[in-house]
Formats: C-alpha cells, structure tokens, sequence
C-alpha cells in the first residue's frame, strides 16, 4: 500500500517534521560533517518551500527529497568555496564504541559508496529504489553496495586485527 500524500494547512512543517531525518542523515552521510549537513539541510527545504511543488504520492516526494539532497551535496563539494577549505575535525558523540568504529570506517568510504550504503541500510530502500532516485542502472547500484560492504569488511579487519 502507498503512502497516502501529506495535505493541510501545516503541510510545511509536517513535510519538515517527516523528512528531516532522511534529509539531515543522508547530508550527513555524503559530507560527513555536522556543518555541511546542516548547509545542505537547509538549503533542501527551503528548496522545498520555495518551489511548492505538487508530488503524485508520498514516494514521488520522497524521491524528491532524496535527489535534491544528493545534488544539494555534489553541488557543494563542486564549489570553489569548498575545494579551498580545510576541514575541522568534528568529534560525534555515539552510544557504543561499535557504532563509533563504524561512523570512523564509514566515513573512509567514497561517497557514492557511502550513499548506497546509507540508502540501503538506513532508509531500507531497495536496489530499484536507489537505481531510480540516483537515476543509475539497478545493476550499478547492486554493484556499488558489494564494492561498498567489501572495502567495509576490509577496513573493519584490519581495525580490529590490530
């Protein structure tokens, strides 16, 4: 069953309230930093506000989301802005050591290796799903997500081989 399309007077903030998360998350996962993924957070739905965009269902706006994102990400790592920075180190606060050894190994990724992976694993889209938001080939994503767990399980054996 699809999901039934956001509609009210508070349409907005309820859009906000539901997508921030994979907005924020997905940022985050392509840049890698707090700040970064609040710039492009920011610039995503003030894209969204400004547009008023009228979507089939609630995939459609989701898809939506999730392109806008990625490109909201390209665009800033393709700035002149950005090629002249040097990046802060930015210390995240997480529940477990595993989560924070695998946030470290993650980041180690290249992003269209991190963003397969955050879609598949955290937003739980399939392969199709991913292909078509991404506009790739499905064969490319499933590619991508076998390159991405292989060069992870390196990454982790040799952390903890150490």
């Amino acid at each position: 069953m699809k999901p039934q399309l956001l509609r009210g007077e508070n349409c907005a903030e309820e859009v906000i309230r539901v997508y921030s998360n994979l907005v924020y998350r997905l940022a985050f996962a392509r840049t890698g930093t707090t700040y970064d993924a609040d710039e492009i957070f920011q610039e995503v739905f003030l894209r969204y506000i400004k547009k008023r965009r009228v979507f089939e269902n609630e995939d459609h706006r989701k898809a939506w989301f999730i392109k806008v994102t990625v490109n909201c990400s390209k665009k800033l790592w393709s700035s002149a802005w950005k090629r002249k920075t040097v990046p802060l180190e930015e210390t995240l606060q997480f529940e477990t050591k595993e989560d924070t050894d695998l946030y470290n190994e993650l980041q180690k990724l290249p992003p269209k290796y991190r963003e397969v992976i955050h879609l598949f694993y955290y937003e739980e889209m399939s392969t199709e799903e991913i292909a078509r938001v991404l506009e790739r080939k499905s064969a490319t994503v499933r590619t991508q997500l076998t390159r991405a767990r292989a060069l992870l399980k390196n990454l982790l054996k040799e952390e903890y081989d150490v």
